[in-house]
Protein backbone atom coordinates (compact mmCIF):
# COMPACT_ATOMS: atom_id res chain seq x y z
CA UNK A 1 0.00 0.00 0.00
CA UNK A 2 2.70 2.52 0.94
CA UNK A 3 4.81 1.58 -2.09
CA UNK A 4 1.91 3.24 -4.59
CA UNK A 5 1.95 6.25 -3.03
CA UNK A 6 6.02 6.66 -3.20
CA UNK A 7 5.35 8.34 -6.61
CA UNK A 8 3.06 11.35 -5.77
CA UNK A 9 5.08 12.10 -2.36
CA UNK A 10 8.42 12.03 -4.45
CA UNK A 11 6.12 14.29 -7.16
CA UNK A 12 5.42 16.52 -4.31
CA UNK A 13 8.90 16.83 -3.32
CA UNK A 14 9.90 17.74 -6.40
CA UNK A 15 7.78 20.61 -6.96
CA UNK A 16 8.35 22.02 -3.72
CA UNK A 17 12.36 21.38 -4.20
CA UNK A 18 11.46 23.74 -7.85
CA UNK A 19 8.86 26.19 -6.03
CA UNK A 20 12.02 26.87 -4.01
CA UNK A 21 14.42 27.13 -6.31
CA UNK A 22 12.23 29.52 -8.49
CA UNK A 23 11.84 32.21 -5.34
CA UNK A 24 8.23 30.98 -4.96
CA UNK A 25 5.83 30.16 -2.40
CA UNK A 26 5.06 26.21 -1.79
CA UNK A 27 1.87 25.82 -0.99
CA UNK A 28 0.42 22.72 -0.72
CA UNK A 29 -2.99 23.86 -2.78
CA UNK A 30 -0.98 24.81 -5.87
CA UNK A 31 1.17 21.79 -5.67
CA UNK A 32 -1.74 19.90 -5.50
CA UNK A 33 -3.97 21.67 -8.12
CA UNK A 34 -0.59 21.02 -10.35
CA UNK A 35 -0.91 17.05 -9.94
CA UNK A 36 -4.58 17.31 -10.60
CA UNK A 37 -5.49 15.99 -6.89
CA UNK A 38 -7.11 17.38 -4.31
CA UNK A 39 -4.82 19.03 -1.05
CA UNK A 40 -6.68 16.09 0.95
CA UNK A 41 -5.71 13.72 -1.36
CA UNK A 42 -2.01 15.39 -1.16
CA UNK A 43 -1.71 15.26 2.72
CA UNK A 44 -3.29 11.60 2.97
CA UNK A 45 -0.81 10.17 0.61
CA UNK A 46 1.97 11.02 3.19
CA UNK A 47 0.04 8.99 5.94
CA UNK A 48 1.76 5.85 7.30
CA UNK A 49 5.06 4.51 8.53
CA UNK A 50 7.76 5.55 5.78
CA UNK A 51 11.20 6.48 5.82
CA UNK A 52 11.33 10.57 7.03
CA UNK A 53 14.11 10.64 3.92
CA UNK A 54 11.38 9.95 1.46
CA UNK A 55 9.59 13.37 2.11
CA UNK A 56 9.55 16.31 4.14
CA UNK A 57 6.24 16.01 4.82
CA UNK A 58 4.37 13.57 7.03
CA UNK A 59 0.99 13.14 8.46
CA UNK A 60 -1.03 11.13 11.00
CA UNK A 61 -4.55 10.60 10.33
CA UNK A 62 -7.34 11.80 13.11
CA UNK A 63 -10.46 10.27 14.40
CA UNK A 64 -13.47 12.03 13.38
CA UNK A 65 -14.24 13.38 16.88
CA UNK A 66 -13.81 17.53 15.24
CA UNK A 67 -15.81 18.95 17.92
CA UNK A 68 -13.91 17.29 20.89
CA UNK A 69 -10.81 18.24 19.20
CA UNK A 70 -11.50 21.72 18.41
CA UNK A 71 -12.73 22.07 22.67
CA UNK A 72 -9.42 20.11 23.69
CA UNK A 73 -7.09 22.93 21.84
CA UNK A 74 -7.16 25.73 24.49
CA UNK A 75 -3.63 24.30 26.55
CA UNK A 76 -1.82 24.83 23.46
CA UNK A 77 -2.20 28.07 23.87
CA UNK A 78 -1.29 30.63 20.87
CA UNK A 79 -2.15 29.52 17.19
CA UNK A 80 -3.18 30.84 14.36
CA UNK A 81 -6.33 29.87 12.79
CA UNK A 82 -6.24 30.08 8.61
CA UNK A 83 -9.80 29.25 6.90
CA UNK A 84 -10.38 30.04 3.01
CA UNK A 85 -12.32 29.80 0.06
CA UNK A 86 -11.04 29.71 -3.71
CA UNK A 87 -11.19 33.80 -3.31
CA UNK A 88 -10.24 33.80 -0.20
CA UNK A 89 -7.72 33.67 2.90
CA UNK A 90 -8.35 34.88 6.56
CA UNK A 91 -5.03 33.70 8.87
CA UNK A 92 -6.08 35.01 12.52
CA UNK A 93 -3.49 34.25 15.66
CA UNK A 94 -5.08 33.78 19.15
CA UNK A 95 -6.30 31.25 21.50
CA UNK A 96 -8.61 28.84 20.89
CA UNK A 97 -10.51 29.65 23.99
CA UNK A 98 -14.68 29.09 24.85
CA UNK A 99 -14.94 26.20 22.16
CA UNK A 100 -18.51 24.61 22.64
CA UNK A 101 -20.68 22.87 20.28
CA UNK A 102 -24.59 22.52 19.87
CA UNK A 103 -26.36 20.40 16.81
CA UNK A 104 -23.53 20.27 15.38
CA UNK A 105 -22.76 23.78 14.90
CA UNK A 106 -19.58 25.07 17.35
CA UNK A 107 -18.40 28.15 18.66
CA UNK A 108 -14.84 29.35 19.45
CA UNK A 109 -14.97 32.78 20.91
CA UNK A 110 -11.42 33.33 22.06
CA UNK A 111 -11.40 36.70 21.56
CA UNK A 112 -8.69 36.72 18.75
CA UNK A 113 -9.97 33.59 17.41
CA UNK A 114 -13.52 34.23 16.70
CA UNK A 115 -15.28 31.14 14.26
CA UNK A 116 -18.61 29.62 13.66
CA UNK A 117 -18.41 25.73 12.78
CA UNK A 118 -19.99 23.41 10.55
CA UNK A 119 -18.88 19.95 11.34
CA UNK A 120 -21.51 17.90 8.93
CA UNK A 121 -18.77 19.40 6.39
CA UNK A 122 -15.93 18.07 8.44
CA UNK A 123 -15.03 14.86 6.73
CA UNK A 124 -10.89 14.40 6.99
CA UNK A 125 -8.37 15.16 9.88
CA UNK A 126 -4.85 15.48 9.91
CA UNK A 127 -1.63 16.32 12.43
CA UNK A 128 0.80 17.48 9.41
CA UNK A 129 4.75 17.57 10.30
CA UNK A 130 6.78 19.51 7.34
CA UNK A 131 10.35 20.21 7.15
CA UNK A 132 10.69 23.08 5.45
CA UNK A 133 13.59 23.99 3.87
CA UNK A 134 15.84 26.07 6.32
CA UNK A 135 15.10 22.76 8.22
CA UNK A 136 13.00 24.27 10.59
CA UNK A 137 9.79 21.99 11.83
CA UNK A 138 6.54 23.24 10.73
CA UNK A 139 3.33 21.89 12.93
CA UNK A 140 -0.40 21.95 11.75
CA UNK A 141 -3.85 20.34 12.18
CA UNK A 142 -5.81 20.06 8.73
CA UNK A 143 -8.68 19.64 8.15
CA UNK A 144 -11.20 18.66 4.83
CA UNK A 145 -14.67 18.34 3.87
CA UNK A 146 -15.72 14.90 1.71
CA UNK A 147 -13.97 16.02 -1.78
CA UNK A 148 -10.85 16.91 0.57
CA UNK A 149 -10.64 20.66 -0.13
CA UNK A 150 -9.46 22.29 2.87
CA UNK A 151 -11.89 23.49 5.70
CA UNK A 152 -9.66 24.44 8.52
CA UNK A 153 -5.55 25.02 9.37
CA UNK A 154 -4.47 25.36 12.62
CA UNK A 155 -0.33 26.30 12.90
CA UNK A 156 1.24 26.28 15.87
CA UNK A 157 3.19 29.19 16.94
CA UNK A 158 6.55 30.13 18.30
CA UNK A 159 5.23 30.39 21.99
CA UNK A 160 2.41 27.45 21.02
CA UNK A 161 3.00 24.12 23.99
CA UNK A 162 4.70 21.63 21.36
CA UNK A 163 4.23 18.77 24.08
CA UNK A 164 0.68 19.78 24.48
CA UNK A 165 0.44 19.61 20.97
CA UNK A 166 1.94 15.58 20.39
CA UNK A 167 -0.31 14.76 23.72
CA UNK A 168 -3.27 16.04 21.79
CA UNK A 169 -2.54 14.29 18.43
CA UNK A 170 -1.66 11.35 20.53
CA UNK A 171 -5.14 11.48 21.95
CA UNK A 172 -7.26 12.22 18.99
CA UNK A 173 -4.56 9.78 16.45
CA UNK A 174 -7.03 7.40 14.10
CA UNK A 175 -6.44 4.02 14.01
CA UNK A 176 -6.18 3.79 10.26
CA UNK A 177 -2.97 5.41 9.13
CA UNK A 178 -2.67 3.61 5.70
CA UNK A 179 -2.27 6.37 3.33
CA UNK A 180 -5.07 7.74 0.79
CA UNK A 181 -8.55 9.14 1.23
CA UNK A 182 -11.53 7.97 -0.17
CA UNK A 183 -13.56 10.89 -1.63
CA UNK A 184 -16.91 11.97 -1.55
CA UNK A 185 -19.02 14.89 -2.76
CA UNK A 186 -18.35 18.51 -1.96
CA UNK A 187 -21.30 20.55 -0.50
CA UNK A 188 -23.12 22.75 -3.11
CA UNK A 189 -25.86 25.11 -2.97
CA UNK A 190 -29.54 24.10 -4.20
CA UNK A 191 -30.51 25.51 -7.66
CA UNK A 192 -32.07 28.80 -7.87
CA UNK A 193 -35.53 29.02 -8.45
CA UNK A 194 -36.48 31.18 -10.93
CA UNK A 195 -37.64 34.76 -9.55
CA UNK A 196 -41.07 34.13 -11.18
CA UNK A 197 -41.29 31.42 -8.58
CA UNK A 198 -40.51 33.41 -5.79
CA UNK A 199 -43.06 35.77 -3.52
CA UNK A 200 -41.47 39.18 -3.86
CA UNK A 201 -44.20 41.05 -1.75
CA UNK A 202 -43.71 38.90 0.98
CA UNK A 203 -40.27 38.66 1.04
CA UNK A 204 -40.09 42.78 1.07
CA UNK A 205 -41.80 42.58 3.97
CA UNK A 206 -40.09 39.49 5.67
CA UNK A 207 -36.73 41.55 5.37
CA UNK A 208 -38.08 44.65 6.53
CA UNK A 209 -39.46 43.06 9.63
CA UNK A 210 -35.84 41.27 10.48
CA UNK A 211 -35.19 42.16 13.93
CA UNK A 212 -31.63 40.44 13.92
CA UNK A 213 -28.85 39.84 11.42
CA UNK A 214 -28.45 36.26 12.26
CA UNK A 215 -32.51 35.98 11.16
CA UNK A 216 -31.25 36.55 7.82
CA UNK A 217 -29.98 32.93 6.83
CA UNK A 218 -33.42 31.92 7.78
CA UNK A 219 -35.57 34.39 5.75
CA UNK A 220 -33.11 33.09 2.50
CA UNK A 221 -34.36 29.31 3.51
CA UNK A 222 -38.03 30.00 3.81
CA UNK A 223 -38.41 31.85 0.80
CA UNK A 224 -35.82 29.42 -0.93
CA UNK A 225 -33.54 32.14 -2.82
CA UNK A 226 -30.18 32.35 -2.96
CA UNK A 227 -27.91 35.01 -1.53
CA UNK A 228 -27.27 37.02 -4.72
CA UNK A 229 -31.05 36.55 -5.64
CA UNK A 230 -32.08 37.87 -2.44
CA UNK A 231 -29.96 40.79 -3.24
CA UNK A 232 -31.44 41.12 -6.39
CA UNK A 233 -35.23 40.69 -5.12
CA UNK A 234 -34.99 43.12 -2.01
CA UNK A 235 -36.34 46.12 -1.72
CA UNK A 236 -34.04 48.97 -3.14
CA UNK A 237 -33.82 50.74 -0.01
CA UNK A 238 -31.96 48.23 1.80
CA UNK A 239 -29.28 46.77 -0.98
CA UNK A 240 -27.19 48.80 -3.82
CA UNK A 241 -25.17 47.43 -6.45
CA UNK A 242 -21.32 48.63 -5.90
CA UNK A 243 -17.77 48.88 -8.32
CA UNK A 244 -15.72 45.26 -7.08
CA UNK A 245 -13.09 47.88 -6.45
CA UNK A 246 -15.15 48.78 -3.59
CA UNK A 247 -13.18 46.73 -0.78
CA UNK A 248 -10.02 47.84 -1.44
CA UNK A 249 -11.18 51.61 -1.06
CA UNK A 250 -13.29 50.61 2.08
CA UNK A 251 -10.24 48.88 3.76
CA UNK A 252 -7.39 51.78 2.53
CA UNK A 253 -10.05 54.07 4.34
CA UNK A 254 -10.77 51.91 7.17
CA UNK A 255 -6.99 51.85 7.84
CA UNK A 256 -6.57 55.71 7.63
CA UNK A 257 -9.16 56.76 9.57
CA UNK A 258 -9.21 54.29 12.08
CA UNK A 259 -12.40 52.43 11.89
CA UNK A 260 -12.83 49.42 13.12
CA UNK A 261 -14.84 46.92 11.32
CA UNK A 262 -15.48 43.05 11.20
CA UNK A 263 -13.85 40.87 8.43
CA UNK A 264 -16.11 37.62 7.69
CA UNK A 265 -14.54 34.72 5.61
CA UNK A 266 -15.75 31.33 5.36
CA UNK A 267 -16.66 27.89 3.41
CA UNK A 268 -18.99 25.74 3.73
CA UNK A 269 -17.33 24.48 7.06
CA UNK A 270 -16.29 27.11 8.40
CA UNK A 271 -16.68 31.14 8.90
CA UNK A 272 -13.83 33.09 10.06
CA UNK A 273 -14.15 36.46 11.84
CA UNK A 274 -11.59 39.34 12.55
CA UNK A 275 -12.88 42.02 14.41
CA UNK A 276 -11.09 45.36 15.35
CA UNK A 277 -8.86 48.00 13.29
CA UNK A 278 -6.78 47.13 9.94
CA UNK A 279 -3.46 49.46 9.73
CA UNK A 280 -1.67 47.72 6.54
CA UNK A 281 -3.36 47.26 3.47
CA UNK A 282 -0.94 46.70 0.66
CA UNK A 283 -2.23 45.87 -3.01
CA UNK A 284 0.12 42.57 -5.04
CA UNK A 285 -0.89 41.68 -8.44
CA UNK A 286 -4.10 40.76 -7.92
CA UNK A 287 -3.94 40.31 -4.28
CA UNK A 288 -5.51 42.67 -2.44
CA UNK A 289 -3.68 42.02 1.68
CA UNK A 290 -4.28 42.96 5.52
CA UNK A 291 -0.83 42.39 6.83
CA UNK A 292 -1.31 43.53 10.44
CA UNK A 293 0.23 41.46 13.35
CA UNK A 294 -1.88 38.83 14.75
CA UNK A 295 -4.29 39.21 11.71
CA UNK A 296 -3.65 38.53 7.46
CA UNK A 297 -6.07 39.11 4.95
CA UNK A 298 -5.27 38.02 1.12
CA UNK A 299 -8.35 38.81 -1.07
CA UNK A 300 -8.44 38.27 -4.67
CA UNK A 301 -9.87 40.98 -6.28
CA UNK A 302 -9.62 39.88 -9.47
CA UNK A 303 -12.64 37.16 -8.91
CA UNK A 304 -14.49 39.69 -7.54
CA UNK A 305 -17.87 39.71 -9.87
CA UNK A 306 -20.48 41.60 -7.55
CA UNK A 307 -20.29 43.88 -4.72
CA UNK A 308 -23.06 44.72 -2.93
CA UNK A 309 -24.15 47.43 0.22
CA UNK A 310 -26.82 45.30 2.22
CA UNK A 311 -28.97 46.28 5.08
CA UNK A 312 -30.66 44.97 7.15
CA UNK A 313 -33.09 46.03 10.03
CA UNK A 314 -32.08 44.75 13.49
CA UNK A 315 -33.71 45.54 16.98
CA UNK A 316 -30.27 47.84 17.45
CA UNK A 317 -31.17 49.43 14.33
CA UNK A 318 -29.98 49.11 10.41
CA UNK A 319 -26.88 46.85 10.00
CA UNK A 320 -24.89 47.41 6.99
CA UNK A 321 -22.27 45.27 5.30
CA UNK A 322 -20.47 45.39 1.97
CA UNK A 323 -20.51 41.42 0.68
CA UNK A 324 -18.20 40.27 -2.17
CA UNK A 325 -19.32 37.60 -4.59
CA UNK A 326 -17.25 35.75 -7.58
CA UNK A 327 -18.44 34.59 -10.75
CA UNK A 328 -20.20 31.70 -9.47
CA UNK A 329 -22.53 34.32 -7.52
CA UNK A 330 -19.90 32.72 -4.55
CA UNK A 331 -19.78 34.75 -1.26
CA UNK A 332 -15.81 35.43 -0.94
CA UNK A 333 -16.29 37.67 1.63
CA UNK A 334 -18.12 40.33 4.44
CA UNK A 335 -17.52 43.18 6.01
CA UNK A 336 -19.61 45.01 9.08
CA UNK A 337 -18.92 47.42 11.67
CA UNK A 338 -17.32 46.36 14.60
CA UNK A 339 -19.92 45.74 17.59
CA UNK A 340 -21.91 43.83 20.06
CA UNK A 341 -25.09 43.08 20.24
CA UNK A 342 -27.17 45.11 22.07
CA UNK A 343 -24.95 48.21 20.41
CA UNK A 344 -26.39 50.57 17.52
CA UNK A 345 -23.84 50.43 14.33
CA UNK A 346 -20.55 52.89 14.24
CA UNK A 347 -21.95 56.16 12.81
CA UNK A 348 -18.51 55.84 11.32
CA UNK A 349 -18.99 52.68 9.88
CA UNK A 350 -22.14 53.58 8.34
CA UNK A 351 -20.14 56.89 6.36
CA UNK A 352 -17.73 55.25 5.36
CA UNK A 353 -19.71 52.26 3.84
CA UNK A 354 -22.11 54.87 2.30
CA UNK A 355 -19.59 57.12 1.07
CA UNK A 356 -18.95 54.10 -1.52
CA UNK A 357 -22.33 54.64 -3.18
CA UNK A 358 -23.74 57.45 -5.50
CA UNK A 359 -26.92 58.08 -3.44
CA UNK A 360 -27.63 57.75 0.30
CA UNK A 361 -31.25 56.24 1.43
CA UNK A 362 -32.75 58.42 4.01
CA UNK A 363 -33.40 55.48 6.30
CA UNK A 364 -29.03 54.81 6.38
CA UNK A 365 -28.87 58.05 7.44
CA UNK A 366 -27.14 57.80 11.30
Amino acid sequence: MQASFAPLRQAFANARQQAQDAARPARHRDIAARLDISEGELIAAHCGEFASSQSPLQARRLREEWSLLIESLEPLGELMALTRNESCVHEKVGVYAHASTQHGVGLVLGGAIDLRVFYAQWAHGFAVTERLADGAIRRSLQFFDPAGQAVHKIFLRPGTEVAAFESLVELFLAEDQQPGMALGTAWSDAAEKPDAEIDVAAFRQAWASLRDTHEFFGLLKRFGVSRTQALRLADARFVQPLAAASAQELLTRAAQEAVPLMCFVGNPGMIQIHSGPVKRVAVMGPWLNVLDPGFNLHLREDHIASAWLVRKPTSDGLVCSLELFDAKQQLIAQFFGERKPGQAERCDWRELLESLCDTTPLEAAC
